[in-house]
């Protein structure tokens, strides 16, 4: 039986995660952060490690586990509290990666699976230009920055031939319990609200959640993942136009889209000091994932009708509850 370890294991990917390897047979220990979520008559299979920056020896957390899945990161910095968001994005997704890496490969661990970002290759793609393994990195704010410095250093450590290393570099990820932009998405249509995304023609690629769990389950046996970067997509680019009608037949409520001109929409967002919106609403971000598809014969296994229909149900039994 493969054993396999987990940090940020309760986390919007860890949990389902952890819960799909053990149905397909794996022995999972669950890493998580706080002591209070460690379930009783645990028998070792979650553990808490408090700060990740302070833990100084993995050693004994680590202890015969073949594969080590890092999900781990920070996502968010508050700007008010940090004037360097840099340095705090560094000694999470950056330090912490690199040093658990090489205690893992002292442990012993085989195969090393880090989650990156798409971010580390730009916010945005050209048409008919879409990311893949090939692009030159070109992160662009600080959290893709400290991601990318941690994908150099896995590569660094693999050189020396004693751990596997796979990177991944997903795009938004949606599924049951998602945050941030898509759970927004679904707030305004599930209100009603009229949204002036009516005629956006950009192409976006998505990944459910589903799909993830199923690739990073191949990354954990194919013996032609070792020391390999992917880019992975549900395969299907829509706009953010045909994102928002999917998303609200899902939910049952039709969206009300009005038609506002794509400049006039980056004037707004900018006075209502949401510049940052721009790229992920207006902006394409496509993906070719040929080589998971060659390199280790994968395909989504999962439609992307069927991953919003998931996600629409999981957001109104919340509202439910």
């Amino acid at each position: 039986m493969k054993r396999i370890a987990i940090t940020g294991a309760n986390g919007f990917i860890g949990k389902p995660l952890a819960d799909f390897l053990e149905r397909n047979g794996y022995s999972v220990t669950r890493i998580i952060r706080k002591t209070d979520s460690v379930p009783a008559n645990n028998n070792k299979k979650t553990i808490a490690i408090g700060d990740l920056t302070k833990v100084s020896d993995w050693a004994p957390i680590l202890e015969g586990i073949d594969t080590l899945i890092h999900l781990a990161a920070k996502v968010h910095v508050k700007q008010d509290r940090h004037h360097n968001p840099l340095s705090a994005f560094r000694r999470v997704n950056t330090d912490v990666t690199v040093n658990l890496a090489h205690h893992a490969s002292k442990a012993g661990i085989k195969r090393f699976i880090y989650l990156s970002s798409i971010k580390v290759n730009g916010e945005f793609t050209m048409p008919g230009h879409p990311f893949s393994e090939d692009n030159t990195p070109a992160p662009q704010d600080a959290y893709a920055i400290s991601k990318f410095e941690a994908e150099n250093g896995l590569r660094e450590l693999a050189t020396l031939g004693t751990m596997e290393v796979v990177i991944i570099l997903p795009p938004l990820v949606y599924g049951p319990k998602v945050k941030g932009n898509f759970l927004r998405m679904m707030e305004w249509l599930n209100k009603g609200r009229p949204l002036p995304l009516g005629a956006i023609h950009n192409k976006r690629s998505l990944l459910g959640l589903d799909n993830l769990l199923d690739f990073i389950k191949i990354c954990t046996e194919h013996p032609h993942a070792a020391n390999e970067t992917f880019v992975v997509s549900d395969g299907v680019d829509l706009s953010t136009t045909e994102l928002l009608e999917q998303i609200g037949d899902s939910l049952g409520k039709p969206a009300r889209l009005f038609a506002v001109p794509r400049g006039l929409l980056k004037i707004g967002f900018r006075l209502m000091g949401k510049g940052s919106l721009i790229p992920r609403l207006l902006g394409s971000l496509q993906i070719n994932m040929g080589k998971a598809k060659m390199l280790l014969g994968w395909k989504p296994p999962y439609d992307i009708n069927e991953g919003l229909k998931k996600t629409a149900k999981d957001f109104l039994q919340s509202k439910e509850d």
